[in-house]
C-alpha cells in the first residue's frame, strides 16, 4: 500500500499565522508557502499507510484527554549554528506543547520516534536560507507578540509537491493540564501545519 509523510502540529490561528507565514517567503525561504505557520508536535514521519486508522484513533484519544491551554509568542530565537533555523519564541505553553508532543509520541503508540534533537516548542520563520536572510528575519521580528487559546491540533500529510495539507483537526477535550488551567478558546485555525530542529516541513524542512 506504500509509505506517507506525516506531521501532527499546532496551527497558529490568524491573522497570526497568514502573516508570518508571507513575512517567512519575504526573507527568501522557498519552503514557506508550503508550510502553514504551526508548532510541531510530530516531526515529518513516514509511516506505512495502512497505519492511518490506527494513528487518528490514537490521536483522537490524546486530544479528548487534554484541555485548552494559553499560547504566547514573543520576540525571537536561533538554532545556529546546530541547525540554520530562526524561530519566533513560545514564551507561554511551551509545558503544554511539550506534555502533548510527549502524549502523541507514546512510545507504545503508532507515533513513536526518536528526535534528532531534544524538543524545544517554536515558530520557525527562516529556515536554510543565507545567513544575511536569517540575520534579517531574526531582526524583524524581534518585537513580535502573539497570543492564543489552544484548543487543539492537527494531523497533516506531505504531498509530492512538498506542501503540507492537512488531515483532520483533533479538537481538545475537557481534560486539565497539570498546573495549567483549562480555558475556552477559539477553535483551531483551518489553514494550517509542521517546524524546528525537531521536526519541520516540506522536505524534512521546517
Amino acid at each position: 500500500m506504500g509509505t506517507v509523510t506525516l506531521g501532527v502540529s499546532i496551527a497558529v490561528p490568524e491573522p497570526y499565522g497568514s502573516r508570518l507565514q508571507q513575512l517567512r517567503a519575504g526573507f527568501g525561504d522557498a519552503a514557506a508557502h508550503g508550510i502553514p505557520t504551526h508548532v510541531t508536535l510530530v516531526p515529518p514521519t513516514e509511516v506505512e499507510a495502512d497505519r492511518l486508522p490506527e494513528i487518528r484513533a490514537h490521536l483522537a484519544e490524546v486530544a479528548a484527554a487534554f484541555g485548552p491551554f494559553r499560547m504566547r509568542l514573543e520576540g525571537t530565537g536561533t538554532f545556529r549554528p546546530l541547525s540554520p533555523v530562526v524561530f519566533v519564541k513560545v514564551v507561554e505553553g511551551g509545558t503544554g506543547c511539550t506534555r502533548l508532543q510527549g502524549l502523541v509520541r507514546d512510545p507504545d503508540g503508532p507515533l513513536n520516534r526518536e528526535l534528532a534533537f531534544p524538543y524545544h516548542p517554536h515558530v520557525t520563520v527562516a529556515h536554510g536560507i543565507s545567513e544575511e536572510a536569517m540575520d534579517r528575519a531574526f531582526a524583524a521580528l524581534a518585537d513580535y507578540e502573539a497570543q492564543w487559546t489552544c484548543t487543539g491540533f492537527a494531523l497533516y500529510e506531505q504531498g509530492s509537491d512538498g506542501v503540507w495539507r492537512k488531515l483532520r483537526e483533533y479538537p481538545f477535550g475537557t481534560g486539565p493540564i497539570a498546573g495549567v488551567p483549562a480555558q475556552s478558546g477559539s477553535p483551531v485555525d483551518e489553514a494550517a501545519p509542521a517546524a524546528g530542529p525537531a521536526g519541520d516541513g516540506a522536505a524534512r524542512r521546517s
